[in-house]
């Protein structure tokens, strides 16, 4: 007897590629999360450093928050949006990490409002992602590991141009880290806002650096 959530059907699967995808256009290219202060100061300078760095921000900083925002927006009436888009917002730890989640999440809202005709404005990228996502019935536990891996690879083409890592290194990374996106999407399934934490000092610290870092590129 066949257990477990139903597999995600191609359509599924390919909308999700739509959104995540590069092309889709939220911007993320535009955004280090303060990767690029840390590689400045030579905090990160080699393949190991960077992985170890990506790795602390998924598990015990942003990318573990953004899983939990994710869900709860699946799993809200419309009437808690608000409050759950709120304290999205407050877990920004700088103006630039707000900055980030908040443009991306406007930029997320409009193309696909406009593209799937759904009522979908003002919201974090977490939550605009996770609302869309129950709106058009995707899977949770597939549409965070989407998330989770686009983040991922985001902060990995970063760290390709600044420390700089080489098209193979990068792509390694990619692959070794994209079981991790798959665990902690796993376990924000099945946990709450209660659980919200943030550990990632460093990640929280080197982000309000970039703030006032006099040659940048990014705009986080």
């Amino acid at each position: 007897m066949a257990t477990g959530a139903p597999m995600a059907t191609a359509t599924e699967i390919l909308t999700l590629t739509q959104w995540f995808s590069p092309a889709y256009p939220v911007g993320a290219f535009a955004y280090s999360h303060g990767l690029e202060w840390a590689i400045e100061t030579g905090e990160v300078t080699n393949p190991a450093q960077t992985g170890d760095w990506i790795a602390q921000i998924l598990q015990h900083g942003t990318g573990w928050n953004d899983a939990l925002f994710l869900a709860a927006a699946y799993h809200a009436r419309p009437d808690d949006l608000s409050e759950i888009d709120a304290q999205s917002r407050a877990f920004a730890a700088s103006s630039e990490r707000l900055k980030e989640t908040h443009l991306q999440g406007q930029a997320f809202c409009e193309i696909t409002a406009h593209l799937w005709a759904t009522d979908l404005r003002g919201l974090t990228y977490p939550v605009a992602v996770g609302r869309a996502a129950q709106l058009h019935g995707l899977p949770l536990t597939l549409t965070t590991q989407f998330y989770l891996q686009a983040f991922l690879s985001n902060l990995a083409a970063v760290a390709m141009r600044l420390v700089p890592l080489g098209q193979t290194e990068g792509q390694k990374l990619i692959q070794q880290m994209t079981p991790l996106c798959s665990v902690i999407a796993d376990a924000a399934g099945q946990a709450t806002l209660d659980d919200l934490s943030s550990t990632a000092f460093l990640g929280d610290i080197a982000a309000m650096k970039h703030e006032t870092q006099y040659s940048r590129i990014f705009r986080t």
